[in-house]
This record gives C-alpha cells, sequence and structure tokens, in this order.
C-alpha cells in the first residue's frame, strides 16, 4: 500500500513529466512588462502580456483604472483587421484604433485596455509610439507588417 508521501512524489513526477511533454519550445510561456512613460506631466503606465497567439495590452493614463477593454483580430482571407468593445467604449474611441494598427505591426490577436482620455489625440499618439517601440525591442512585431486592403 502506498503511503501519502509515495502518492505526493509520484504526482511530482507526473508533473515533471508532463511539462518536458508540454515544453514545445515555441515560446509558449507568458511573458509580463510593466513600464512608466512621463510626457508633458501625464504619466502613461503600460502593461504588456505576451501569450502564445495573443498580446494583452493595458495603457493607463495618471491611474491604474482599466479604462475600455477592445479585441482585435485580423480576418481571412483578405487580412483585414476587425476590431470590437468588449467593455465600455465603442469602435470609434481612443483604444479601438491603437489595437487595430497593433494587429496589423504584430500579426497578432491583441486585447487591449484603454484609460486615456478621448479628448486627447496627442496623448493617444504618444502612447502608441512608446508602446510599439516596447514591443519593437521586444521582438513581438514582425518584419513585414499587415497591409490593410
Amino acid at each position: 500500500m502506498e503511503t501519502e508521501h509515495d502518492q505526493i512524489l509520484g504526482s511530482v513526477a507526473q508533473v515533471k513529466i508532463a511539462d518536458q511533454i508540454g515544453d514545445s519550445g515555441e515560446g509558449d510561456d507568458v511573458r509580463v512588462s510593466c513600464f512608466t512613460e512621463v510626457s508633458d506631466d501625464v504619466t502613461l503606465q503600460f502593461q504588456i502580456i505576451r501569450l502564445a497567439k495573443q498580446i494583452y495590452v493595458w495603457v493607463g493614463c495618471n491611474s491604474a483604472k482599466f479604462g475600455n477593454l477592445y479585441a482585435a483580430a485580423s480576418t481571412r482571407p483578405s487580412n483585414t483587421v476587425s476590431v470590437t468593445s468588449v467593455l465600455g467604449g465603442t469602435s470609434d474611441n481612443t483604444g479601438s484604433g491603437i489595437a487595430r494598427r497593433l494587429v496589423m505591426k504584430t500579426g497578432l490577436n491583441i486585447i487591449l485596455a484603454c484609460n486615456i482620455p478621448k479628448n486627447n489625440p496627442l496623448l493617444e499618439t504618444k502612447a502608441e509610439k512608446v508602446l510599439i517601440g516596447k514591443l519593437i525591442d521586444l521582438g513581438y512585431t514582425m518584419s513585414t507588417p499587415l497591409r490593410a486592403t
């Protein structure tokens, strides 16, 4: 009869084997990057979570509020990008344009939470430039971006 100690050791061994089998070496791990940028007395906070086939991005302005949530993905066969508002906002709000352009730049599905004021296009542009620069530094962008048709 197995003792509790033997059962635990057996479970740990199974987990290790499952880990080795599940490790495809294709970068399926989750990577998290957080950083802050100060521009014109406005603090922009960013969080990027890289998953296997998508990127989650949060952009905050002067607070840690969640903001509106958008989902964007390229569609087949024409490689156009579809964006939808998941929480709050509408498809013409600040975050939808950023999400659309991020899909074109990365080729991945994008989930974007955005808390940037709608009446400040310069701040939106600055946030997007900083975000794309960081994505390039992290190696999350494609060498040739998708072209919207």
